[in-house]
């Protein structure tokens, strides 16, 4: 389960991911290998007005708090 105070959520999926470059133990990331979920803000607010907007400025600070949450079930 994922628990935050952000309004979106952005799944990537490793599109554009080729094999050149190395992950974890110099495994090769290809495309679709693994996927990320990155809670945050309304993207590309500015150039929407029926979205929420979100301005932050210099030295302001920014915190949000995302919780995963994994486990397993067992067969009976």
């Amino acid at each position: 389960s994922v628990t935050t105070d952000c309004p979106g959520v952005q799944l990537y999926t490793g599109n554009f991911l080729d094999g050149t470059k190395n992950g974890k133990g110099g495994c090769p990331m290809i495309q679709h290998s693994g996927f990320c979920l990155e809670t945050q803000v309304y993207p590309d607010a500015p150039n929407h007005e029926n979205f929420p907007q979100c301005a932050y400025r210099a030295g302001e600070e920014y915190t949000s708090r995302t919780v995963f949450k994994f486990g397993v079930k067992y067969a009976k």
